[in-house]
């Protein structure tokens, strides 16, 4: 495939390097010096653009894709409140784009297994429930997509909890959480990829579920096998759409 890149930081190189090593081409890389200069014709030779900027110019990209009719993989997070419109012109414009949180293949056998702990976990009131992420300071947004996505997923099937809140520890006052609010913890630390946790502590007890990075390349690595997923088809699709648990 020829490739467009789209954000050029630290994913941006790691996802160039594992692309080249499974025979792509990376054609086409648009970061903040040239991203003014970028028009759909540029895309003219693109099989597929991936998508790894920032919040506050994924939406913008996005519709540049959509323009230039080329199949997109989104890894940016910060857009959702739009994703019944970009829903709606992928299906009625019969163009291509998948998007998630998270890529890593081991992350989303989080998300999996982290419903069903849910699910288990729902009659027993006496256990209360957090979420907690660790990245690192270079991250821009808090609490980070994968952690959102974590709690959504406890949200769907936990009673007495109906919405998140969080708490990015040492900037401004601790965040106290009401009884219905799930508390998403956020650290910033410098040198680390990325440290899901989720805990159900009661007086008695604690159960930890935790998902550890050790570095980008599996993050890189799901956004490449996306890619490749994507060639041949039309439509709007999460990540989740790729994997089968059963």
């Amino acid at each position: 495939m020829n490739i467009a890149l789209i954000g050029y930081g630290k994913m941006g190189r790691i996802i160039e390097k594992i692309a080249s090593e499974r025979g792509h081409t990376v054609t086409l890389i648009v970061d903040k010096k040239n991203r003014h200069e970028i028009v759909a014709e540029d895309f003219s030779d693109i099989d597929v653009a991936i998508d790894f900027s920032t919040p506050q110019g994924a939406l913008e990209n996005i519709y540049l894709c959509l323009e230039a009719n080329t199949p997109m993989v989104v890894g940016t997070t910060g857009w959702y409140d739009h994703l019944a419109e970009i829903e709606e012109k992928c299906k009625t414009g019969n163009k291509t784009l998948l998007y998630g949180s998270n890529f890593s293949i081991g992350v989303n056998v989080f998300f999996y297994i982290n419903k069903l702990l849910a699910k288990a976990m729902r009659p027993y009131k006496q256990y209360d429930v957090q979420v907690e992420e660790i990245h690192h300071t270079q991250k821009l947004d808090s609490p980070s997509g994968t952690a959102i996505t974590i709690a959504e997923g406890i949200l769907d099937h936990i009673d007495d909890k109906t919405e998140w809140v969080n708490n990015l520890v040492g900037e401004g006052e601790e965040l106290i959480p009401k009884k219905n609010q799930l508390l998403i913890e956020s650290h910033r630390i410098e040198e680390v990829p990325g440290t899901h946790t989720v805990l159900y502590s009661s007086e008695v007890d604690q159960i930890e579920f935790k998902h550890t990075a050790h570095s980008r390349a599996g993050f890189a690595l799901g956004a490449v096998i996306a890619a490749e997923w994507l060639q041949g088809k039309k439509g709007f699709y999460s990540v989740t759409d790729m994997f089968d648990f059963g």
